[in-house]
């Protein structure tokens, strides 16, 4: 299915990171994104970075040894959100810019349509929608056929043919 949304490669999560990785014969990556579970999987993003890599995440793992990154001389950068609005920085006008622009480019006359959009999207290029449930965070599916505006038969229909 990711590839579908435009992958060029696919690894196994559930699979070690760094073998997966290697097994694609691209060479390490000099840039690595964690947006869940970093606290699970931070030894192995380790081994797989290219030296003088860079790592950024957005999840909030309990521990984390930097010193796994020492080694390779590689960047870490922790990302948040709201870090430009809770602490007032001076560049705090560019996050209403980059989603004013994002919303301009998709037509769209909310932001929070973007999101709305984008999962319509992914529902409609794939059919799938328990995989966007879980981009959604939606607990309920029944949340996310609502949000969708689809048919709740028509969807529970279609995801019990696909497997996450």
């Amino acid at each position: 299915m990711v590839k579908t949304l435009g992958a060029n490669h696919v690894i196994d999560h559930s699979k070690p990171l760094a073998a997966e990785f290697a097994a694609l014969g691209i060479g390490a990556p000099a840039f690595v994104f964690s947006t869940t579970h970093t606290e699970k999987h931070v030894s192995e993003i380790a081994e797989l970075i290219a030296p003088q890599g860079r790592f950024g995440l957005i999840d909030d793992p309990k521990t984390f040894d930097i010193m796994l990154f020492k080694p390779k001389a590689v960047l870490i950068h922790h990302e948040l959100m709201f870090t430009r609005s809770i602490y007032g920085t001076q560049d705090l006008a560019e996050q209403g810019e980059i989603l004013n622009k994002a919303r301009v480019r998709h037509d769209l006359d909310r932001t929070h349509s973007m999101r709305r959009t984008k999962a319509a999207q992914i529902y409609t290029k794939t059919g799938n929608i328990r995989a966007v449930q879980l981009l959604l965070g939606h607990t309920k599916l029944e949340s996310t056929v609502r949000y969708l505006g689809i048919k709740g038969d028509d969807a529970l229909a279609i995801s019990e043919q696909i497997d996450l």
